[in-house]
């Protein structure tokens, strides 16, 4: 069996032993229910998260900083003289992206469930190592205007690889984790029709979960029509049968986003993207679903 490299398996250990480390519990915690206060639910929240871009907005603006400060970088390497000017702009423009970026990171940080620490864990010193490349940066560009170039590119490179580490924490957090991805997206229900319940089960007005073959269904009566979308929140994994129905909206307990039961379309976020809805029948007394458009 082919072994690891001593790369791969010491990153392995960094990150295990991150996930671990219940000394972050503490401070995590603390933050990210303040953040969670700060950004409330509603207009601002949305815009945060990316509602109204279906997916979320911090992996875009994480490249617009990390693209500014490593090609500064590259220029203070390879053409020192002739690049100092646009090194300089490069560097302006990567700190005067981090608050944007920083801000919609944190904010989907927040939104982790208490039941995930590791993730909790890991995101923190994500945070922390971004905030101290943030701060080489600052340094940097202040060496760069005074015309301390030696100086500056020494930062910049110290910046860069702090920004490198927090960067591969970040994608241990979105690739591993699974922290930010579609909840719902690999599993869209059944192909064909299958039994749910008995009609008798299913009152006016109320939420009913039930298990499909695997995939978590929710169901409400209303107006005498079955309506169904997927259970499980797009946004964190939350079970929507565990929210507010008003007519034929339910509201997510864990953050609030709000889709309609008709179709699945979202209607608040933070989360980013619809629900998958299910078509409904009922036959012989019983309630069949199956998915809108099956292969």
């Amino acid at each position: 069996m082919p072994k690891q490299s001593n790369t791969t398996a010491l990153a392995g250990h960094l990150t295990e032993g991150l996930e671990r480390s219940s000394a972050l519990d503490g401070p995590a915690q603390l933050l990210a229910a303040r953040v969670r206060r700060l950004t409330g639910q509603g207009k601002l929240k949305d815009l945060i998260s990316g509602t109204s871009l279906g997916h979320p907005a911090h992996p875009p603006l994480t490249d617009l900083v990390i693209g500014a400060f490593l090609s500064a970088l590259l220029l203070d390497v390879l053409a020192p003289r002739a690049g100092a000017a646009a090194a300089n702009r490069l560097t302006a423009v990567g700190i005067a992206a981090f608050a944007p970026t920083a801000v919609t990171g944190i904010s989907d940080w927040a939104d982790t469930e208490l039941s995930d620490e590791a993730s909790r864990r890991v995101g923190l010193v994500h945070a922390g190592a971004n905030s101290g490349a943030l701060l080489m940066y600052g340094a940097s560009l202040a060496n760069r205007l005074r015309g301390r170039r030696l100086a500056a590119t020494l930062l910049g490179l110290g910046g860069a690889i702090t920004l490198s580490f927090g960067g591969y924490l970040g994608g241990h957090l979105a690739y591993t984790r699974g922290v930010g991805v579609n909840q719902t997206v690999f599993d869209p229900g059944p192909d064909g029709w299958t039994p749910v319940l008995d009609s008798t089960e299913l009152a006016d007005g109320q939420l009913h979960s039930a298990d499909v073959d695997g995939t978590p269904v929710l169901l409400v009566r209303y107006a005498g029509q079955v309506l169904a979308i997927h259970d499980r929140c797009g946004h964190r994994g939350c079970l929507l049968s565990k929210g507010e129905l008003d007519g034929t909206v339910v509201t997510c307990s864990c953050h609030g986003s709000r889709f309609d039961m008709c179709d699945g379309t979202l209607l608040r976020g933070p989360a980013t993207g619809g629900q998958p809805a299910l078509r409904c029948r009922e036959v012989g007394g019983r309630i069949e679903v199956r998915r809108l458009d099956p292969q």
